[in-house]
């Protein structure tokens, strides 16, 4: 709502300040109260690829949590490292507190999955402020997502690898993130829930690669469809296509590409943990309880 507090934190990579400096005023001109975590504004001093050490990004993003002015806690950009720091998240603390509205998407997966198995929330995968596809229509999508859900229950997919209709709980975000939580705490498998996949400069053969982990861990089991968005940079678009189909297609579900979402301008927001129907058809997904809840 207009008036509440938005905390930026950095739980993975160091955070560009040129585009974290142009989000900001978009975020506050919604009504919200934006608060700069400190890790937003550091790099490690030695791991130069992550914001901060690992304790401190845990302590940003708990603090941030157990805030009760806080409403809705935002990643400022992916990366790497999150998955660094979930184990030094005090999960008992943030289950004891006041729900609060997690967003953020590509490295951040692992910790939608965190807070959905620990908390029993639902979590936006949505485009990031220091991000250079956090461009008009995507900030938009997000706002809408936040304030006017009842605006944004459909997306819309154009390419059908597998036919047909599926409900279930949406599960999963980028490839890499997922795949290399198979056999942690606080990783959440497929079962009874249609998939939510993308990912960015993976070669074909890795995604080949990840998706065999996915497939032999049993982590597909159970599945009811699967909706695929951008894979910017991932190689021949056809080679992939031809590899998703061989690799997902065997599990007999729905299979809808081209959704949009992730690594690519103008990325729609895609709710986690949600209740949704595919139909492969009307080359829609659209969710069927409010978004945040």
């Amino acid at each position: 709502m207009p008036g509440d507090t938005l905390a930026l934190v950095a739980p993975a990579g160091p955070v560009p300040r040129e585009l974290l400096d142009a989000a900001i005023p978009v975020l506050e001109s919604w009504g919200l109260r934006v608060r700069v975590g400190a890790c937003v504004r550091s790099r490690h001093e030695t791991v130069r690829y992550l914001s901060a050490t690992d304790e401190q990004r845990a302590a940003e993003f708990t603090e941030a949590w157990l805030d009760p002015a806080v409403h809705c806690v935002f990643a400022a950009r992916g990366g790497y490292g999150t998955m660094r720091m979930l184990d030094l998240v005090d999960w008992p603390s943030l289950r004891a507190a006041e729900p609060k509205v997690l967003a953020g998407s590509s490295d951040i997966t692992a910790l939608h999955e965190a807070v959905n198995v620990h908390l029993g929330l639902s979590t936006l995968f949505s485009p990031m402020p220091a991000s250079v596809n956090f461009d008009e229509f995507a900030a938009e999508h997000l706002r809408q997502t936040l304030f006017e859900p009842e605006k944004v229950l459909t997306l819309a997919g154009t390419d059908v690898l597998v036919p047909g209709r599926a409900r279930g709980t949406l599960v999963g975000g980028n490839l890499s993130l997922v795949a290399a939580g198979i056999g942690t705490p606080g990783h959440r498998p497929a079962t009874g829930g249609i998939v939510v996949l993308e990912d960015v400069t993976e070669e074909v053969y890795r995604i080949d690669r990840m998706l065999t982990q996915l497939l032999r861990s049993g982590w597909f089991s159970g599945a009811a469809g699967i909706v695929l968005g951008s894979w910017s940079r991932c190689g021949d678009p056809a080679e992939l296509r031809a590899l998703l189909l061989e690799r997902l297609g065997t599990l007999g579900v729905p299979i809808l590409g081209e959704f949009g979402f992730g690594h690519v301008p103008s990325a729609p927001t895609v709710p986690l943990g949600v209740e949704a129907e595919l139909d492969t058809d009307a080359g829609t997904l659209t969710l069927l309880e409010p978004a945040l809840r």
